[in-house]
């Protein structure tokens, strides 16, 4: 029987072999209000995902980002699944966009893979250990904060506004001082923390069952980085948005940086 960190890996690896075909075409778009959309390759990408998992898990629930919750109700374990994260880069034909799929076991996410359509790159975990798998090796994750390099995500929503808004990073000395920002507006950069490619990852906003989220947050805590919310609690637990360090030196850093933004505020 396939484990689930494999299907994991194996569902992403079907969603990425959609979004790699459906590039460049002319794509209809759906609009879900706000500015935001989603594309056909969104869903048929999601289509290739779900037709993997319920083929080899049919007890299981999904939730999927453009086709939401499925599955037997009340389900124990739950596949949380984005299948184009990065519409908007996609759409402009830029090729920075990630595959999640992760599973919940209750209270845990126990397996996951973000894959990268355009790198041939799968990042997954069997909930233990984290790996890249490239042209079916596998390599474990080793976080490095060596690059400095932080990414900072700046799309809504700002639940801790005013608080905390992550644009205000840019600008902070200390920030620019220390650490390198970039910003890929893709939870690809959330395992690139785990592989050593990013330093550090921030963002705003509530997380918890995150289909976006899930996947890099398992990842990096298999990896062994630093994850927490924006003011050092446990991540998932209301509005508190997201930490993710390489080292707890850097975590460090950036949650004092952080807290100087709130401080301001008050």
């Amino acid at each position: 029987m396939t484990t689930d960190g494999e299907l994991a890996l194996t569902a992403a690896q079907a969603g990425a072999a959609v979004v790699r075909a459906m590039y460049g075409t002319s794509l209809t778009r759906f609009d879900k209000g706000g500015d935001d959309f989603a594309t056909a390759a969104d869903v048929e990408a999601e289509k290739a995902i779900l037709d993997v998992l319920r083929g080899a898990r049919p007890y299981d629930g999904v939730v999927g980002e453009e086709s939401g919750r499925t599955g037997p109700h009340g389900a124990e374990r739950v596949w949380l699944v984005d299948p184009l994260c990065g519409t908007l880069n996609y759409a402009a034909r830029s090729m920075l966009v990630a595959v999640n799929v992760a599973l919940r076991a209750g209270s845990e996410v126990t397996a996951a893979a973000s894959a990268d359509p355009f790198a041939g790159e799968v990042f997954w975990t069997d909930g233990v250990d984290a790996y890249a798998r490239r042209d079916g090796e596998d390599q474990r994750l080793t976080p490095s904060s060596g690059s400095r390099l932080v990414d900072v995500n700046l799309d809504p929503p700002f639940p801790n506004a005013p608080d905390f808004r992550a644009a205000r990073l840019l600008a902070d000395a200390g920030f620019a001082g220390r650490f390198r920002p970039r910003v890929v507006s893709t939870t690809l950069a959330v395992a690139w923390v785990a592989a050593g490619r990013r330093a550090a990852y921030v963002t705003d906003g509530h997380l918890r069952d995150s289909v976006h989220f899930a996947a890099g947050i398992a990842l990096c805590r298999a990896a062994g980085c630093v994850v927490t919310g924006l003011h050092g609690q446990p991540p998932h637990t209301g509005a508190g948005g997201l930490v993710v360090a390489a080292d707890r030196e850097t975590h460090a850093a950036l949650l004092e940086i952080i807290g100087r933004q709130a401080s301001r505020e008050r």
